[in-house]
């Protein structure tokens, strides 16, 4: 018989499932529109940022949320502009400009390739999280077994199926999402109520815990698919679907930080890429099944997303002198050499660093289009500030261990 907690979690997943397929939403074109940079940039992160933050700085990991989301609206808003730009100018821009474009989605391609390994490693973790097979060698199995099916579907027959679980899988991990911040809300209030309220000290200091930091923009990352949603969507649109989905990813981060940081006593140390579950079973027993079906669900729709997009863009960008096909093939291996050299949080150091780059390059379009514009030259020392920054997260971001 479920207790009143899992009842609460069981209630509101389900009453927000509900309402996600609520056909007036459902249909509503900007929330269409935000519904894909809101799950990409609330998806893996999720999963792995609250352990390592509450670890890694205790009492202030509400902070350090707080700033990278600071950051990566700073970023977006550098995004927005340039879609704004493009709408503008059409295709009459400066030729610095359009090599910078050029140059910002061969980064993004890498960045995906990247992006789909960490996906998937998490996803053969979570895989066996629950199961007697609860090691890094079944979990790699897993993972390496997925990056194989993946590659023979996009080969044989493209992502058009497996692409029709996304709106399912958005769904399900929103849902999830939704029932896991009420029962840990619960739980936050009924310690605060008794006084048990917890503050964990830092577990780094000074610049360490900048880089680190820095290595973990990749778990705010998402909201630039906005900007590659120009054939089914306007620039307007865009715009405000980004701005919507920033807004409620980090309403969602700061209120999930925020109880977990002071709810909760002291995760396994180190935290492992599945902790969120042995943390969220205190909070509600029926928690760690309900997160293990999100993650993957979750996982594997946005590693065909991002597979589906790298090979889209890599043939995109030569002309078509290495089909999608081949682009897939090599997105796959270079999967399986990051699976069986690196651990999840290496991989989301690399993803971050690359993502970081792509960013800097955005950045550096936005301050040239703000330069040239007289109205919007103000805007582009601001620009030019983040391109920096990114340059520095690249440089200096470390994975967590």
């Amino acid at each position: 018989m479920p207790g009143a907690q899992d009842l609460l979690v069981l209630v509101v997943a389900a009453a927000a499932g509900a309402l996600l397929l609520y056909p007036p939403l459902a249909r509503a074109r900007t929330w269409r529109a935000t519904i894909t940079p809101l799950a990409s940039i609330i998806g893996s992160g999720f999963l792995v940022l609250g352990p390592i933050l509450d670890a890694s700085y205790g009492m202030y990991a509400p902070v350090v949320m707080a700033a990278l989301c600071v950051v990566a609206w700073a970023f977006g808003s550098a995004i927005r502009f340039n879609i704004a730009v493009i709408e503008r100018d059409g295709g009459d821009r400066p030729a610095v400009e359009e090599r910078l474009d050029a140059a910002a989605s061969w980064t993004l391609a890498v960045a995906y390739f990247i992006s789909v390994a960490y996906y998937l490693n998490l996803f053969g973790a979570f895989s066996v999280s629950l199961t007697p097979f609860d090691d890094r060698l079944h979990a790699k199995l897993v993972t390496s077994l997925v990056l194989l099916v993946i590659l023979a579907v996009g080969w044989a027959r493209g992502f058009k199926a497996l692409e029709r679980m996304e709106q399912v899988s958005v769904g399900i991990k929103l849902a999830v999402i939704a029932g896991l911040l009420a029962g840990l809300g619960r739980y936050f209030f009924a310690k605060a109520g008794s006084g048990d309220l917890v503050l964990h000290p830092p577990a780094l200091t000074a610049w360490a815990s900048v880089t680190l930091a820095f290595g973990l923009i990749v778990t705010v990352q998402g909201f630039e698919t906005s900007r590659y949603l120009g054939a089914s969507y306007s620039a307007a649109t865009r715009i405000r679907s980004m701005l919507w989905a920033q807004a409620l990813s980090a309403l969602i981060y700061m209120t999930y930080i925020g109880f977990l940081a002071f709810a909760l006593p002291a995760g396994p140390q180190p935290p492992n890429e599945t902790a969120i579950i042995s943390m969220m079973e205190i909070v509600a027993p029926v928690l760690p099944v309900l997160l293990v079906a999100a993650a993957l669900s979750a996982q594997f729709s946005a590693a065909v997303a991002d597979t589906s997009g790298s090979g889209g863009l890599i043939a995109e960008l030569t002309k078509g002198m290495v089909p999608a096909r081949m682009a897939y093939a090599l997105l796959v291996a270079v999967g399986l050499v990051l699976t069986w050299t690196l651990d999840v949080f290496q991989i989301i150091g690399f993803a971050s660093r690359a993502f970081a780059l792509y960013y800097a390059l955005q950045s550096t379009i936005a301050a040239a289009a703000a330069w040239r514009s007289r109205s919007e030259r103000w805007r582009a020392p601001g620009y030019l500030a983040l391109a920096v920054l990114g340059v520095v997260i690249a440089v200096f971001g470390t994975a967590f261990e």
